[in-house]
């Protein structure tokens, strides 16, 4: 999860509808992030999301321990490929395959549903080798036989868009480095995973974002766009990039909603009544997808847990749904 004025950074699972060449999907995953020294072991972690019902996960590098206590569960799993592997799996034509070998192939009993090829990746010479990472991937993918059931893309952050109020306006800020990338999700069916944070947007510009817009509060802050009426800021957010991709000649390339959350303490409205008003809001709200595309929106909250050893602003350690110890960091239903 990385710093955006308007975006930025980390998302449970309800399943109804089916995509592409998919089973079932699910509405709601919640990310696993492990940069703490006190979390749980793999299986316990595996044990809290079936007790939860939450159905799908993601986690931001391969983990062995983790895919192995994922084995036969049935949750779906969006999985990294960690940032540090993106210049050789770009450079290298050996490494996708290998990587594929040893971190897909062995596991035939996880549910593999994405592959995120970098994550809010924002340097120019990292944004260079996402495009001929995500071929490789699929390439090697296609090679093992496992392309129809697992879609390669990547994550980015909520400011690859701008003019983003009203949503209508919303278009990609650099399309030479988004038109590719679009082109590449239109051919192989797979969607654009955003991490889609109001908290971020809230935070700076309190003078203007009300907290009750943010949270899915009810209130009297509306926004009317082209006929449509928005309560909440998420769907407008998300909707600025639906209208992205309609500017950009790709309007049926589905968004999956990698990241959003809202932390818990920490900062400026990071409280617990406000985070379980945003995540409730959130679980409740998805399933019916947003103003502009009124059907089930795929989304993951960051994160299951604190964590104690992430670095930058203090709410970095306060995104979790849960304590280390596995209780409730605040009252949420999934």
């Amino acid at each position: 999860m990385a710093k955006q004025g308007g975006s930025s950074m980390h998302a449970v699972a309800l399943v109804l509808v089916a995509l592409a060449a998919f089973p079932a999907v699910h509405s709601i995953g919640v990310c696993n992030g492990v940069i703490g020294n006190n979390l749980p072991a793999p299986s316990d972690v595996v044990k809290l999301y079936q007790t939860k019902g939450i159905d799908a996960m993601r986690i931001y590098a391969p983990e062995s321990n983790v895919l192995n206590a994922l084995s036969g569960t049935g949750i779906g799993l969006l999985m990294d490929v960690g940032n540090g592997a993106l210049t050789s799996l770009a450079n290298d034509p050996s490494a996708a395959p290998a990587w594929v070998k040893a971190n897909v192939q062995p596991f035939p009993g996880v549910s593999f549903r994405y592959i995120a090829v970098g994550n809010e990746v924002t340097d120019s010479a990292g944004q260079k080798t996402i495009l001929p990472a995500m071929k490789n991937i699929q390439a090697a993918l296609v090679a093992a036989g496992l392309s129809g059931s697992i879609k390669v893309s990547t994550s980015v952050r909520f400011d690859v868009v701008e003019n983003t109020s009203p949503p209508s306006n919303g278009v990609f800020a650099d399309t030479s480095f988004m038109g590719p990338i679009l082109e590449f999700l239109a051919s192989t069916g797979a969607p654009l995973l955003a991490n889609v944070y109001p908290y971020f947007a809230y935070k700076g510009d309190q003078q203007n974002i009300k907290l009750d817009f943010a949270t899915f509060v009810p209130g009297s802050t509306t926004v009317t766009d082209n006929g449509l009426t928005y309560t909440n800021l998420f769907d407008a957010m998300v909707d600025s990039i639906y209208a992205a991709l309609e500017k950009a000649g790709k309007p049926g390339v589905k968004v999956v909603i990698s990241e959003s959350g809202w932390p818990s303490a920490g900062g400026v409205g990071a409280t617990a009544q406000n985070t379980r008003a945003y995540n409730q809001g959130l679980i409740n709200h998805v399933r019916g997808g947003t103003p502009k595309k009124p059907s089930l929106l795929e989304t993951y909250i960051f994160a299951m847990f604190n964590e104690n050893q992430k670095t930058g602003d203090p709410t970095e350690n306060n995104f979790g749904l849960f304590n280390p110890d596995k209780s409730p960091a605040y009252s949420i239903t999934f």
